[in-house]
């Protein structure tokens, strides 16, 4: 694939530049656009800023710091970013009130991120109708790229791909011959489900178990004597942090130590290291980020607007994952110029090709809204240091597939 749009290490020192020297254009009048004024822009997310799945709450704190990091600067086209952030705490219904209020009450010109398959599902058919430009969904789930539909962009591989290529590596280069997989009951852990299934199948060899886990429990002890009673020699977690460190404790309380490997849900090496005292070295995981071992003026800067705006903040690997989404949607705001449009936005979002911060390059194209199939493959070796295993890979699921199966066929 071509690369159209490549941010470079080097040229990031010149990002100032670019957000600031358009600010004098001239502009179309913006009384039609919604959340956009002669000086603003008006953006808005969601994500569980508390409950069960707080951690990752670092996601949405990410982006904001991104934005507050643009306005010094400038802003975009001479227009200062207002981000709102709502705290929908993983509930669904959470979720609809607080898109509602963004677009209805905050006229949001544009949604960023948006953590999770089910909160998310709760409000894809609202925010279609409302024609507000979803950009970088964070949710591997197929539902929001699959078809594609115009307004939503992905932010995350496919958990189909993702799982596929852990499964993949699992056997490959581990040599485990008993693979299972402990996931939550929904869409998202069922996605991964699939893509271990699939990759196992691949090689002649079916999953040894496979358990799920509802979002509220907080006894997994049963899951944890039912993997040992498998045999596995390896357990593939499509879970929250907070359920991947309390199966690891009961694991551990058992003798019980297979391989595990986390999803990139699960890719904050030191938030788990401290989630399960410790248990989390040795942990393989997918990542969708260089910033473990990038070093780098963009790296430097985003390190920086860490200390400047959020020094409270722990920061880590979800804190900088939100930073390198909310750059997505800059660059595409950058590109649209000062005639901005959601249409003209969304146009220029669906032309990034190869487009790369510190993340994995990302691409839409005329029939790929998901924007990458790739994953890194790590390993913790101790508090939030990780060392790769294996370099960009990019998986060759069939996806339809994998899709046919999730939704009841074979």
């Amino acid at each position: 694939m071509t690369t159209r749009r490549t941010l470079s290490y080097c040229v990031s020192l010149g990002l100032v530049l670019l957000m600031t020297g358009c600010a004098g254009e001239p502009g179309t009048s913006t009384a039609t656009v919604p959340g956009v004024t002669d000086s603003t822009i008006t953006l808005g997310t969601w994500g569980p800023l508390t409950g069960p799945a707080a951690p990752w709450g670092a996601l949405p704190r990410g982006m904001e710091t991104y934005f507050k990091m643009i306005n010094e600067a400038g802003g975009i086209h001479g227009r200062r970013i207002r981000f709102i952030v709502k705290d929908d705490q993983y509930q669904p219904a959470r979720t609809v009130a607080a898109v509602k209020e963004m677009v209805e009450r905050d006229n949001v010109f544009a949604i960023l991120g948006g953590i999770g398959t089910a909160p998310g599902m709760a409000v894809k058919d609202y925010i279609n109708a409302h024609q507000v430009p979803w950009i970088g969904v964070l949710t591997g789930a197929h539902y929001f790229t699959h078809p594609i539909q115009d307004n939503l962009f992905g932010g995350l591989p496919l958990y189909f791909d993702e799982a596929a290529l852990l499964a993949d590596y699992a056997v490959t280069e581990l040599g485990k011959t008993k693979v299972a997989v402990l996931y939550q009951n929904d869409d998202y852990g069922k996605s991964g489900l699939v893509g271990a299934q699939m990759a196992m199948e691949q090689h002649g060899m079916a999953l040894t178990e496979a358990f799920s886990v509802e979002l509220m429990d907080s006894d997994l002890s049963s899951q944890a004597i039912r993997l040992r009673e498998s045999g596995a020699d390896a357990v593939l977690l499509y879970v929250t942090p907070r359920h991947a460190a309390n199966i690891l404790g009961e694991a551990s309380k058992l003798g019980f130590r297979p391989q595990w490997i986390g999803s990139l849900t699960l890719a904050d090496a030191a938030l788990m290291h401290t989630l399960t005292n410790g248990l989390w070295e040795g942990v393989v995981f997918g990542t969708i980020l260089n910033a473990y071992a990038v070093e780098g003026p963009l790296m430097q800067q985003y390190e920086a607007a860490h200390q400047r705006y959020a020094a409270e903040e722990r920061g880590g690997y979800l804190f900088y994952e939100g930073m390198a989404i909310a750059d997505y949607l800059a660059e595409g705001l950058r590109q649209a110029g000062r005639d901005l449009t959601r249409a003209t936005l969304i146009a220029e979002i669906a032309s990034l090709d190869g487009y790369r911060n510190i993340g994995a390059p990302i691409s839409y194209e005329t029939n790929a809204r998901h924007g990458f199939r790739s994953i890194k493959i790590v390993r913790c070796l101790s508090a939030g240091e990780v060392e790769t295993l294996k370099d960009w890979t990019e998986s060759d699921l069939d996806i339809e597939a994998a899709i046919h199966r999730l939704e009841g066929g074979t």
